[in-house]
């Protein structure tokens, strides 16, 4: 299967749950420095995979998701951060794990298909 829109993309629907989520969490932050910064990080994954989709080349897109990667990355040492912090506790920060790390996973395996996908030189 083809994919034609962005919007099509499992990495990118997971993101954006991602980033719903995080705000949901962090609404009533008065802290608002690190609020700011975790949801840029949470919506710079979303936003990366979209941009690097529309690129010309299957090597400008695997740039941009991996771009999301480090983003993914970013978003969850933040959220372990926001335990210590007693921003959310535990098993928020567990909950949020675990769907940060799914979108990593799905995102990795994007990755690998389309560097199968570059001729080599």
């Amino acid at each position: 299967m083809i994919i034609q829109r962005f919007e099509d993309i499992i990495a990118w629907q997971k993101a954006q749950d991602l980033a719903v989520d995080t705000y949901s969490s962090f609404k009533n932050l008065k802290d608002y420095g690190f609020k700011d910064q975790i949801c840029r990080a949470v919506v710079s994954i979303s936003n990366n995979i979209a941009e690097g989709f529309d690129r010309s080349s299957d090597a400008d897109f695997s740039r941009f998701l991996f771009i999301a990667t480090a983003s993914c990355s970013e978003t969850k040492s933040m959220y372990y951060l926001a335990e210590r912090l007693n921003y959310i506790t535990a098993t928020e920060k567990n909950g949020l794990l675990t769907k940060a790390d799914e979108v990593s996973r799905i995102t990795k395996g994007l990755i690998k298909s389309l560097v199968n996908r570059i001729p080599k030189a």
